[in-house]
């Protein structure tokens, strides 16, 4: 006998063929029905965004009732979601308060990130060559600690070659790292691209049935 298939998969299936069929064919009626499907698809997006968010809020106000370890964390988070969200709802996104928020509190929090990284990258770099002593553990201490020194002067001595648009850092910065952007972005767009093939033809069915 013959496997049915069930309504789900069918839904699915018809309307991902929908939005690939209107990126290649130029039909009106198709084009519409893409732009609707896209429409649902963000309004969508939006509610679980909320979803999630609301989640949130209710598993760290449980951790803040139950007076949990580490709880004031929690109320930390929940008193920034609310007045960050009271904010952008209130005066907007791109008011004077919301990007002082933003420029003020966002940005040093990633900076801060990015310096932790960077930490912790030299320190991992120090531990691999203690561990495996090899060519590739040094090529890569060596491009940290290039990448590291050239960020910013040494107690505001530039070293010759390593700073400057023309130098070891700006080459490294834009030939090898590029490279393997690029090439962490090709394997991305194949894999999804593979991932949306499967659902298409119902192999895989992530939303059940």
């Amino acid at each position: 006998m013959r496997q049915k298939i069930p309504i789900s998969v069918s839904i699915v299936i018809g309307v991902g063929i929908i939005v690939l069929l209107g990126y290649f064919i130029k039909f009106p009626v198709l084009a519409v029905m893409q732009q609707i499907l896209l429409q649902w698809a963000l309004t969508l997006a939006a509610v679980a965004l909320l979803v999630g968010a609301i989640n949130l809020l209710n598993v760290h106000f449980r951790r803040v009732s139950g007076r949990q370890k580490n709880s004031s964390y929690s109320l930390i988070l929940i008193l920034s979601l609310l007045f960050t969200f009271a904010l952008g709802a209130l005066f907007g996104p791109k008011s004077a308060w919301s990007l002082w928020v933003f420029n003020h509190i966002q940005v040093p929090v990633e900076s801060s990130l990015m310096g932790l990284l960077a930490v912790v990258l030299a320190f991992a770099s120090v531990r691999m060559l203690r561990r495996q002593l090899n060519l590739f553990s040094l090529v890569f201490l060596a491009t940290a600690l290039v990448m590291l020194l050239g960020a910013a002067p040494v107690l505001g001595i530039e070293i010759p070659g390593l700073h400057g648009p023309d130098g070891l850092r700006a080459l490294i910065a834009q030939v090898p790292a590029v490279a393997g952007a690029r090439g962490i972005l090709i394997g991305i767009g194949l894999g999804t691209i593979a991932t949306g093939l499967r659902v298409l033809m119902g192999a895989d069915r992530p939303y059940g049935g």
